[in-house]
């Protein structure tokens, strides 16, 4: 039987696979990430990985580009046992901009730097029954993989180091600078199910200029993705509102996807202590997702005269995404280092539908329209300063601090007419992905100013410890408090101990605060499709049902870890952790009911089944821990580099705000909370994941296999008797590369054995029609086959 902790006992045999007999049979060698100097985490200069104070991974560009996949967060979620990339389908935005975790914890609650500078997060808000529901997270697949020395993964809290959202913890995205020389990869890979066909084109190059006073380096990359379906036919009994039995109506899978990604870092020294930078990415992605199939006799959602076989709605999503920072950075004769940084990111997401019609305009409806956009604009002015002081310890003391100025806005604007119009008590708005309405669209904005200080300090060649504070104010909800205490000591030069204590905070999103809009939804153990309105918290509708103002929520979080280097060549750590998550911002249950529809039908709203509200009405704790071990063997004529990596996380609702008096007074009783939304918190993600992954460089040849158990999961619907649990799975990838001069052949396979998720039980699957559930954490697709030439000068 496998359980937690005969995994962990797995994971940590994996990680120490060096013996000391193996050990003496090869020159010892250390493991590239041990020296890296990281710059995530620390303000001092020349702090390693191995002398870090808080967990970190380094995941490099090598790391990545062995993965088999462009996506980064999908390379991520390979390299990485603490980060969860599902792949749901039928979600609206979220089939298309996906949303990562860390530590079982929201997409939200990761703070993500490019080059040490907040990116800004995507307008998406993710709605749907999905990983994430609710947050409005960064997009991490808008930078091209070609463009990335390293990722720098901070597991630890760091809201008092770089403020909002720093709760799971921290990843930074390293571009490639100063390297001259550049490559050109073109590839192909398709499912083993004959779909999904991917085309891909990417290259970067590096160059120096102004008599070597410069550089810059850019990339770019190209992708074609055609969709996969591994929907099935209806099963269920016949029914108007329903597929004809035996009709394989819905589309289920990775949406069509045709992206484009460039990038530009550059450097300039302007004298020996004054350098000017600037760092630019730009995406644009054309995705086609489906939405829920309308069957003919559905008097609601169709007309005949216009489908008489019923229809399959198509929404088509425009993404964009623009960033740029630039800044001077020098240094003074009297020690102190500067740093001052102007940082703009852009997003914009529009919405088409397809395929389509709006009841409410009768026979005469449109089969297409323009739904509306979603925008969210970041515009950021900091000065870091630094300086060490000599005072009198093993090492200077490094000494921060800076001020932050922070500008977000969010804009809602509306679609034509024909998506959003409803007439009398008739459904409105495009089906499939309802259009925004004037009067739910808006333009939102807020300010927010910082100031930090932190110290940090050798005291001796063994200990070393950092203190960290932070206030943050915010014109919206008011002003936080963050710091945190860190701590290593080094027992041995083979094993040291560290540990943190944290607190932190996440500010409730302005799409979190303003969002409006209706989705089609199947509600677990349901066959029938609901419409379900989201309100803004402060809404008229959404204070009936219970929402309270938005506040932001708070963490207080604990580590402990322990560092083992038993040889040059091998490194362990295992790290224990704890994150309490007071007032946590969740999107509510679907509130359903004759009452709920009673209510939004008194308030002028017909054709919607329920609603929902963003609130922070949960408390929660994650306990976990993380075991990372790597190991490079050097033989005569090659060289075998193994990494092994376990994390388990454990999240627990430890409370639930009860309800307000207005549901009382409304004659409403409802869950706010319920069953379904505790459980996807709770257990809707694998409680623990394993990997190990392995390469033999010999001469021209690279071989790589890996392979990752993801541990079980777990859906609840509302009705207890249709809870099901899904078994672990191990997915293993397979590649090899054959390098001749400047060229090399890659030919790979992910999911080597063509592994699925355990299939829905029946009364999940919507009459048979879903055969796999969105929770799965490696998706349903099947075997990915892909061959890959790459040419470097």
């Amino acid at each position: 039987m496998n359980t937690p902790l005969s995994t962990l006992a797995t994971a940590i045999v994996a990680a120490l696979l060096a013996s000391p007999a193996l050990a003496q049979n090869a020159p010892a060698a250390t493991a590239n990430t041990l020296d890296t100097v990281i710059v995530t985490g620390t303000r001092v200069s020349d702090r390693t990985v191995a002398e870090s104070q808080s967990p970190i991974d380094i995941i490099s560009a090598e790391s990545l580009q062995a993965t088999g996949t462009s996506e980064l967060a999908t390379a991520l979620a390979r390299a990485l046992p603490s980060l969860n990339f599902p792949r749901p389908a039928l979600s609206d935005g979220t089939s298309a901009i996906r949303p990562a975790q860390l530590r079982g914890l929201s997409p939200d609650q990761v703070l993500v730097l490019v080059n040490g500078k907040r990116r800004h997060t995507s307008s998406l808000l993710n709605l749907n029954g999905t990983i994430g529901r609710g947050a409005a997270a960064v997009d991490l697949n808008t930078i091209p993989v070609a463009a990335i020395a390293r990722v720098e993964v901070l597991r630890d809290g760091a809201s008092a180091q770089y403020g909002s959202d720093a709760i799971a913890g921290v990843v930074n995205i390293v571009l490639k600078g100063a390297e001259k020389g550049g490559s050109l990869q073109a590839g192909f890979g398709q499912y083993s199910a004959g779909d999904g066909s991917n085309y891909e084109l990417s290259g970067d190059t590096g160059v120096a200029y102004g008599g070597d006073r410069g550089w810059l380096h850019v990339a770019a990359q190209l992708n074609q993705q055609d969709p996969t379906d591994r929907a099935r036919a209806y099963a269920g009994a016949p029914s108007a509102s329903q597929p004809a039995v035996g009709q394989k109506a819905f589309k289920i899978g990775d949406p069509d996807v045709n992206a484009q990604a460039v990038s530009a870092n550059t450097e300039f020294n302007f004298s020996d202590s004054i350098t000017g930078y600037a760092f630019a990415t730009a995406s644009n992605r054309d995705i086609t997702a489906f939405a829920f199939y309308r069957a003919p006799g559905s008097t609601t959602q169709n007309i005949l005269s216009i489908y008489p076989q019923g229809f399959l709605p198509e929404i088509q999503t425009y993404a964009k995404d623009r960033s740029l920072v630039a800044g001077v950075r020098g240094s003074t004769a009297s020690g102190w280092d500067w740093d001052a940084s102007y940082n703009y990111g852009y997003n914009k997401i529009d919405f088409h539908t397809r395929n389509t019609l709006n009841v409410s305009l009768g026979p005469t409806s449109p089969t297409s329209f323009y739904d509306g956009a979603l925008e969210t604009t970041q515009n950021i002015v900091n000065l870091d300063v630094k300086r060490g002081f000599d005072w009198g310890l093993a090492y200077p003391v490094t000494v921060a601090f800076g001020a932050e100025y922070r500008n977000e806005k969010w804009n809602q604007s509306p679609g034509e007419v024909g998506s959003y119009f409803q007439s009398g008590t008739l459904a409105g708005g495009a089906q499939g992905f309802g259009g925004f309405a004037p009067s739910v669209s808006g333009q939102y904005s807020r300010d927010s100013y910082a100031l930090y200080a932190d110290i940090e300090a050798d005291f001796t060649d063994k200990f070393s410890a950092g203190l960290a504070g932070r206030y943050e104010d915010y014109s919206d909800f008011g002003s936080q408090a963050s710091g945190k205490l860190s701590a290593r000591y080094a027992f041995t030069d083979k094993v040291a101990l560290r540990g943190t204590v944290s607190s932190g905070f996440r500010a409730p999103s302005l799409a979190q605060q303003y969002f409006q809009s209706t989705s089609t939804t199947f509600l677990a153990g349901n066959p029938n499709p609901f419409e379900i309105r989201t309100f803004p918290a402060d809404s008229t509708v959404a204070r009936a049902l219970g929402a309270e103002p938005l506040d932001a929520e708070t963490s207080l979080s604990y580590s402990l870890g322990l560092v083992l280097q038993p040889t040059d060549a091998l490194y362990v750590t295992v790290d224990a952790y704890q994150i309490d998550v007071d007032d946590r911002i969740v999107l509510s249950s679907n509130l359903t009911g004759t009452g709920v529809r009673s209510l939004l039908e008194s308030q002028g709203i017909f054709g919607i089944n329920g609603g929902r509200y963003f609130t922070n009405a949960v408390d929660t704790r994650t306990r976990g821990v993380d075991v990372v071990g790597s190991y490079r063997w050097q033989l005569a004529a090659s060289s075998i580099d193994l990494t092994a990596g376990y994390n388990y996380s454990e999240t627990e609702v430890r409370s639930v705000a009860a309800n307000p008096a207005a549901l009382s007074a409304n004659g409403l009783s409802l869950e706010r909370i319920d069953r379904t939304e505790r459980g996807r918190i709770e257990e809707g993600f694998p409680r623990d994941k394993f990997l190990i992954n392995g390469s033999w460089n010999l001469e021209h040849w690279t071989l790589a296999l890996g392979a990752t158990r993801y541990g079980e999961y777990t859906t609840r619907p509302a009705a207890a008797i249709n809870d099901q649990t899904f078994g672990a799975k191990w997915v293993v990838d397979a590649s090899a590369s054959y390098k001749i001069d400047r060229w090399t052949l890659t030919l790979g396979a992910d999911n080597l054995l063509d592994e699925y998720p355990d299939e829905n039980n029946f009364a999940n699957s919507t009459s048979g029609q879903f055969p796999y559930s969105n929770l799965s954490p490696f998706g349903f697709n099947g075997a990915y086959v892909y061959g890959r030439i790459n040419y470097r000068w």
